[in-house]
């Protein structure tokens, strides 16, 4: 699915912006982990930077090590949270929360600071965060995650389950949280395979929650 969503970026934000430019972007790769996105944008001529708030060799910047080998595929680390960016503003082409916005403590907080690093008429990106159509579907999902977390952690769940990430989007709640930002939203469908695609009619014949999906949102610097 991630591979899917990776081409739609790429064709559809990376690629037409690049050719507008002329010259090769400068790709700011918010919530990175091992720096796979970085790497590919490194590989393909552009100037990538990764941020995430781990350094670990598992799955945070420490684990980039083995891309790093390649001279072809270097990219920077910086080991910080994306509400608190220490970047100054304007220094991107492309800002893009890879899997990693619904992370996020204070959804405003996040898009506003992506905003400030972004160049006018640069973009910043969502990849891989659950949309869901309504607040009630979210809401579900959070709660069958809790329940899921505490069946496989026992009394560890409570610590796991800590800590008040938004969990999921939807498109009211982008809307509301980048109003007054400087950001006009606009979503690209990605095409997934045809058992995904048949989700919500099989959640809806089952009598379940209508599922996520995983779309790119552009939002477009003003």
């Amino acid at each position: 699915m991630r591979a899917r969503t990776f081409e739609a970026f790429v064709s559809k934000v990376v690629n037409p912006m690049a050719r507008r430019a002329a010259r090769p972007l400068r790709v700011l790769d918010l919530g990175a982990g091992n720096g796979w996105l970085c790497w590919r944008m490194s590989l393909a001529g552009h100037h990538a930077v990764a941020v995430d708030i781990r350094d670990d060799h598992v799955d945070g910047l420490g684990a980039a090590q083995s891309y790093l080998q390649n001279p072809d595929g270097r990219f920077d680390r910086i080991v910080a949270s994306f509400e608190a960016l220490p970047l100054v503003a304007g220094g991107f082409d492309v800002v893009v929360f890879n899997a990693s916005l619904h992370y996020a403590l204070d959804l405003a907080v996040a898009l506003r600071d992506a905003r400030r690093v972004a160049r006018a008429g640069g973009r910043v990106v969502i990849l891989d965060s659950a949309f869901y159509g309504s607040d009630a579907d979210g809401e579900r999902m959070v709660t069958e995650k809790r329940l899921e977390a505490a069946s496989r952690f026992g009394e560890r769940a409570d610590a796991l389950m800590s800590l008040p990430f938004v969990e999921y989007l939807t498109p009211a709640r982008l809307a509301a949280a980048s109003r007054g930002v400087g950001l006009a939203w606009s979503r690209h469908r990605v095409r997934y395979p045809l058992w995904y695609e048949l989700r919500p009619l099989v959640a809806r014949l089952r009598g379940r929650r209508a599922p996520s999906r995983f779309d790119v949102w552009e939002g477009v610097v003003s």
